[in-house]
């Protein structure tokens, strides 16, 4: 089963795709994991792509389909696997639907977490706060400003994937603000027909 995962920053994907991973046995493949994999493995792509990264540019919408095209070749993606961060546009999307047509493949289901930004931003500050009455650190990207701007690149370049998916009827709406294991439960429930 080929899968992927839309939402905003926040919505919870990683902590799903990890209960995916486990319970479906495929792998996640997040463009920069493997973008760090093919640089150390120094395939021609990788290559391409360090030069790129250490100039400090972003990678191509080419060398990130490449990467992914060169991904999905590998055994333990012959069962399926679930893609997070690719794709981020409709453009990354086409491509995608190329490079799986010519396999002889086709993504099965879009899962989208549909969250209440609003309650996002409000986790934020509260985990924010949290963290500081701990004493602890925060991360570099616990930042209201920082994680304002992701929510609204997400959806400028990658909310319109939505009526993409749509148009296609593989697009499974889930609601992402109840508790993680309702979430999961509502993820199961869409992908258990697709078990192979």
């Amino acid at each position: 089963m080929i899968v992927i995962f839309l939402g905003p920053p926040g919505a919870g994907k990683g902590t799903q795709a990890a209960h995916i991973v486990s319970r479906y046995g495929i792998p996640q493949l997040s463009t920069g994991d493997m973008l760090r994999a093919a640089v150390a493995a120094k395939t021609p792509v990788g290559l391409q792509a360090k030069e790129i990264m250490d100039a400090g540019n972003l990678v191509s919408d080419e060398i990130v389909a490449a990467i992914v095209e060169e991904r999905i070749e590998a055994d333990d993606c012959a069962p399926g696997f679930l893609l997070d961060g690719f794709p981020r546009t409709v453009v990354q999307a086409e491509t995608l639907d190329a490079i799986l047509t010519k396999k002889g493949r086709a993504v099965d289901v879009v899962i989208e977490l549909r969250v209440d930004e609003a309650a996002l931003v409000e986790r934020l500050r509260t985990r924010i706060r949290e963290t500081l009455e701990r004493g602890e650190e925060l991360r570099k990207d616990d930042n209201e400003e920082t994680f304002k701007h992701r929510l609204k690149v997400y959806q400028e370049q990658t909310a319109p994937l939505i009526p993409y998916y749509e148009a296609q009827g593989k697009l499974k709406v889930v609601d992402g603000m109840g508790a993680i294991d309702a979430v999961s439960a509502a993820i199961d429930e869409i992908l258990d027909p697709f078990r192979r």
